[in-house]
């Protein structure tokens, strides 16, 4: 049990005087300061009831039980802090990603877990934070705001009311509000959001921002509605334009989204005071994790593009503790503080040979040292895909609403490592009353199915961009009602797909010919595997092997089919209830021209 400053204040005051022994001394260590920007060197740090209570010449601090750990001149820097993360796109739970992410050097994070929550609201939000608050890893939430993003489009399995924030607001290690996607309805007055803005500034809690938009006038009314951090920044000079404003300018780098490279450049070129900059993953998948790591990804990411070392671990530290205001407890090497640290032996590399969580040994040598606790969730949320009946190829065959043997679709076009799409029209053969795939054309088969409420609710459409030849893919991962997505060449693979990935409980999944050519099991939700980290690396290993066999060649294909069924970032999407024409919010149909489009 984590124990609070002033229940500890005074025992820490004993053994900085030396009256006391300390738990845990570390020596001749570099310490990073984060306030100063020093280097101390040949510093001790004197640990005991999880908090630091000294820095400096410790030998003080040190008695017969005390466990002295020689730094040998490493690089003492606190743990890593990321501000703004959806633990559900490690496709991990929260403990089997807490062991990657310690690892890697993250001792605290800020989760937004708006997916669950779409899929089992409140409920879904208590079990995650309360998963988190068991671990070593510290797991701070915000709250989700915008559950569901739309309710004008689809249909999720859950929702969100301003009662449920002001409740979650009281629970302990509950931050702030997750990011509020619906900044339109923000900047219009519209009650449900306002409400909940409110409820957490009257809590004195922090109301985290989602603003991709262009327009001053609306970034201004939003920041004044009491929103004031964005990770959606992708251009230098919006950066900018933020930080002036009085925004905290979150620096986003995850496996999809890589803002680094363009948005440090208010740093590098425009040469701006740091303290209202953090680093942030916001969305990585398991392989990054392996292969490049967390946090310490993107501050090593920072130092590459020509930020000072030391401004790029104040990022990921302190001034991510000073906007959630918790640097009282988190986020520097200094006295008081809880003794998350890190020993690193090279800045530029950032990887951490030791990490210790409250002044505990976590990580050391290459592995993780100590037991993590099981959280078993509840049978419910591991069977969360509720299908009015089993599919049939008959439920994949769109009808013509004509009598030609030809007519014109409207269709989704992707675009690889983006998460817009576009709108296109184009011609099909009608063959037997049914509108027909081409793949000549790239013209695919696709599907939402309400998976929620069993309504045997069904909409049809069509993709471009993908390039399957053969085959079929399903996913019950489908921002952000998470509906169950499927799409094919041919109408016998897709429902196979879609029944396979009902009985496994959800997740994503690759067919040919009615057979199983890799799968991620996700039962929890249908959005998280169950398993560790290095079997889900291996499945979508094995998933990625799978698209690319079927004959898709781009980047994390299954990462952009997912974000497909999004009705809230432009340009057209499909959702159970049809295709959403985001732009003009309105539903179109799909076997309708609409003048303007590009052809194909």
């Amino acid at each position: 049990m984590r124990k609070k400053i002033y229940e500890v204040s005074q025992y820490l005051s004993k053994v900085a005087r030396g009256e006391e022994k300390a738990e845990l001394v570390l020596t001749n260590g570099t310490v990073v300061n984060v306030f100063t920007g020093e280097f101390l060197e040949n510093t001790d740090v004197a640990v005991v009831e999880g908090r630091i209570a000294y820095v400096g010449n410790a030998q003080h601090t040190i008695g017969e039980k005390t466990k002295v750990m020689e730094a040998n001149g490493r690089y003492v820097v606190p743990g890593f802090i990321d501000g703004h993360m959806h633990v559900e796109s490690t496709m991990l739970s929260v403990t089997e990603f807490a062991k990657a992410g310690l690892a890697k050097g993250t001792t605290s994070i800020f989760m937004d877990p708006h997916e669950i929550a779409n899929v089992f609201g409140a409920e879904g939000v208590r079990l995650m934070h309360e998963e988190g608050q068991q671990l070593p890893l510290k797991v701070f939430t915000t709250f989700p705001s915008c559950v569901p993003a739309t309710t004008d489009f689809e249909d999720a399995g859950a929702s969100l009311s301003v009662e449920d924030i002001k409740a979650g607001m009281q629970w302990e290690n509950v931050a702030g509000l997750g990011e509020v996607m619906n900044f339109p309805g923000v900047v219009y007055g519209d009650p449900l959001m306002s409400g909940e803005i409110a409820e957490t500034v009257k809590a004195n809690k922090t109301v985290t921002g989602h603003f991709p938009a262009d327009d001053p006038k609306m970034l201004q009314a939003y920041i004044a509605s009491g929103v004031d951090s964005c990770h959606e920044t992708v251009t230098k000079e919006h950066g900018l334009e933020k930080l002036r404003l009085g925004m905290h300018l979150m620096i986003r780098e995850g496996s999809a989204w890589q803002d680094v490279k363009e948005v440090i450049k208010v740093i590098t070129e425009d040469h701006v005071r740091t303290d209202n900059i953090s680093l942030v993953t916001d969305d990585v998948y398991p392989q990054t994790l392996v292969d490049k790591g967390h946090l310490n990804h993107v501050v090593r990411r920072a130092i590459e593009e020509g930020v000072d070392p030391v401004t790029a671990i104040q990022m990921g530290t302190i001034n991510v503790a000073r906007y959630y205001k918790m640097d009282q407890d988190i986020g520097s090497i200094t006295p008081g503080k809880m003794a998350d640290i890190l020993l690193i032996e090279n800045l530029e590399q950032v990887e951490p040979t030791t990490v210790i969580a409250d002044g505990e040994v976590i990580y050391e040598n290459g592995q993780l040292v100590k037991e993590f606790p099981t959280f078993v969730y509840p049978e419910h949320i591991r069977h969360s895909i509720h299908l009015k009946s089993a599919l049939t190829a008959a439920d994949f065959q769109l009808k013509s609403k004509g009598s030609k043997t030809e007519t014109t679709v409207n269709a989704i076009k992707v675009i690889e490592n983006s998460a817009r799409t576009e709108k296109i029209t184009t011609t099909l053969n009608v063959e037997n009353g049914i509108i027909q795939p081409d793949q000549e054309k790239d013209i695919l088969q696709l599907a939402c199915i309400e998976r929620h409420h069993q309504t045997g609710q069904i909409s049809l459409g069509f993709a471009h961009g993908f390039q399957l030849k053969k085959g079929a893919v399903a996913s019950t991962v489908a921002h952000d009602s998470h509906n169950l997505l499927v799409m094919g060449t041919n109408p016998e693979d897709m429902a196979f797909a879609a029944n396979e990935l009902a009985k496994i409980g959800g997740g994503m999944i690759v067919v040919e010919n009615q057979k199983v050519l890799a799968q991620v099991r996700m039962p929890i939700a249908g959005l998280m595997s169950d398993q560790p980290l290095e079997t889900v690396v291996e499945e979508v290993k094995q998933l990625e092997a799978a698209w690319t066999t079927l004959g898709c060649p781009i980047h994390a294909p299954f990462m952009t089919f997912s974000l497909i069924a999004l009705p809230v970032i432009p340009e057209v999407r499909i959702s159970n209830r049809g295709l959403v024409n985001v732009e003009a919010f309105e539903m179109i149909e799909t076997e309708i021209i609409s003048e303007g489009s590009a052809k194909i």
